[in-house]
């Protein structure tokens, strides 16, 4: 999201037979596909949900840090992994979508959003699936359901390759792949934060002029009006700029996006055993054009391309009820 105001939005071309090898693969504007999927989230019950999620908020002490989550619902388990930089609001209404049907947990990643990393804890996406598995047995969860979008998709890749038993699914939205991790465009962010100018150059404007923020989000991350909304924005923004230290953790989480961590998990990813689904706005013009079709090359049990016009990388926070429509599909096939 706020990483991105140089980005120029570019069309994907996901068009035709070339979405993905199966019957699954379709192409859609998410307004119009079933399940009323254009439902947005914006208005009043914003500033609710997001009172809401702070009184929902349940923190975790680990080995790594205090992690900060929500945890809705019953039933089998699923994992939500936010992007890059929000946190586990970004996946409020999805969860109030799927929690009668899963336990919903979305944790805030070492060094964003409200956990708190241990001092001289890595914030590497290595860090970050170690972090999640402890996560996991902490609460005592086994099997998961898997969902990522943008930086988080690549924190999910890397944990369906280092503990596929624990995998049912993996539903990956607009991510780093292997070809794009991490994405060029990125480049301008991640020198910002080697100068430890990030948050203070871009975080700290954008919050404090909400509009600024939602004219430059516009023309990236997402496609409707009024996204994100002011409470996104202090709830996403807040926590990263609040102190000296959150400001450096916020640098240091940027920075340990550059290598590309996931070529090295290409062959485990090829031998995942569970079923995927990509679902991609067609509209992002930060990862590669050629990223849907690689994931769905990449992994054997692919159930194919979703691709949704007009949207951009952050569309999971627009359209949650195609989100849920998605996941139920994935995780409970007729």
């Amino acid at each position: 999201m706020i990483r991105r105001n140089f980005l120029v939005s570019a069309t994907l071309g996901l068009a035709g037979g070339g979405l993905g090898r199966g019957a699954a693969a379709a192409e859609a504007s998410p307004a119009a596909t079933p399940g009323e999927a254009g439902k947005a989230l914006i208005g009043p019950d914003e500033a609710i949900d997001a009172a809401r999620f702070h009184v929902d908020r349940r923190l975790l002490g680990t080995r790594f840090g205090t992690i900060s989550y929500l945890d809705r619902g019953t039933g089998p388990a699923a994992l939500f992994i936010h992007g890059f930089p929000l946190n586990g609001f970004q996946w409020r209404g999805a969860i109030d979508r799927l929690s009668p049907l899963r336990r919903c947990l979305a944790p805030d990643l070492l060094g964003m959003g409200y956990t708190d990393p241990r001092p001289g804890q890595s914030l590497g996406p290595h860090a970050q699936v170690e972090m999640l598995l402890d996560f996991l047995d902490e609460l005592g969860v086994g099997e998961i359901d898997l969902v990522g979008n943008d930086s988080g998709g690549t924190v999910a890749q890397l944990l369906a390759a280092r503990a596929p038993g624990r995998v049912r699914t993996l539903l990956l939205t607009n991510c780093d792949t292997e070809i794009d991790n991490p994405p060029p465009a990125l480049a301008t962010v991640i020198a910002l934060a080697r100068e430890g100018d990030y948050p203070d150059a871009w975080l700290v404007p954008w919050f404090h002029d909400k509009e600024l923020a939602r004219r430059k989000e516009l023309s990236d991350g997402y496609s409707r009006a009024g996204f994100p909304s002011d409470a996104a924005l202090e709830v996403y923004l807040g926590p990263l700029i609040a102190t000296p230290r959150r400001k450096a953790l916020t640098n240091e989480f940027t920075l340990a996006l550059e290598p590309n961590v996931l070529r090295a998990e290409h062959e485990r990813l090829k031998r995942f055993p569970g079923e995927v689904r990509i679902v991609w706005g067609t509209a992002d013009g930060l990862f590669a054009r050629d990223s849907p079709a690689f994931l769905d090359g990449l992994f054997p049990n692919s159930r194919g391309i979703r691709a949704l016009t007009g949207a951009r990388f952050f569309f999971p926070e627009e359209y949650p009820d195609l989100i849920a429509e998605e996941a139920r599909r994935l995780w409970l096939p007729s």
